[in-house]
């Protein structure tokens, strides 16, 4: 199966079968994304370098103002969009078969984990999953060891705490925190 093909499946069905022919593709390209991840982890390497192979993993072109501190690990690659001046820190975990969005100058600490699946809760059926977008808005923060759950946006100019777990939508211009993240104040409050 074709990469777009594979896309459009995952995009339109939302489920991916265990042991389906979606489920095998997505198999075979995530093969190829860990062994490229490998690579850019077991090296040393300029800025530029790293977005060039940054850019082989996701498909996408990255601007000058990319950065990233490996090591870095993206369960699939090709459903991983990144806006412009995006900072990533070392150990982020991208679990992308649901789709993430990245959006313009966001900030991402380290050890944050995006889950864009979740398995279904039959036992007898584990191996299917469903898939949901991640979408992070422009100018989000992300703090250290946090995980981004299924379905989850987070609004423009919006922060979550270091060490949150992100199980609903976070509003524009508002600071969350904690398990299950909870609001803690309005941005404009903190902005002196």
């Amino acid at each position: 199966m074709e990469l777009e093909e594979l896309l459009s499946k995952m995009a339109a069905e939302g489920v991916i079968q265990g042991g389906s022919e979606v489920n095998k593709a997505m198999v075979e390209v995530s093969n190829e994304t860990r062994r490229l991840c490998a690579i850019l982890n077991n090296g040393v390497y300029t800025d530029e370098e790293i977005r060039k192979q940054v850019t082989q993993i996701i498909g996408q072109e990255l601007d000058e103002g990319f950065s990233l501190f490996v090591p870095f690990t993206s369960d699939f690659g090709k459903n991983l969009t990144i806006g412009k001046n995006v900072f990533i820190n070392s150990g982020c975990r991208f679990q992308d078969q649901g789709k993430i969005i990245i959006g313009d100058e966001s900030l991402i600490g380290h050890n944050v984990v995006f889950a864009t699946i979740n398995h279904d809760y039959n036992p007898l059926n584990r191996g299917t999953m469903y898939l949901k977008t991640i979408e992070l808005k422009e100018r989000t923060w992300i703090g250290s060891h946090s995980t981004i759950l299924p379905g989850v946006t987070v609004g423009e100019n919006s922060v979550v705490a270091a060490g949150s777990v992100v199980t609903k939508d976070v509003p524009p211009d508002t600071i969350v925190g904690g398990n299950p993240a909870k609001f803690l104040a309005n941005l404009e409050d903190k902005i002196k």
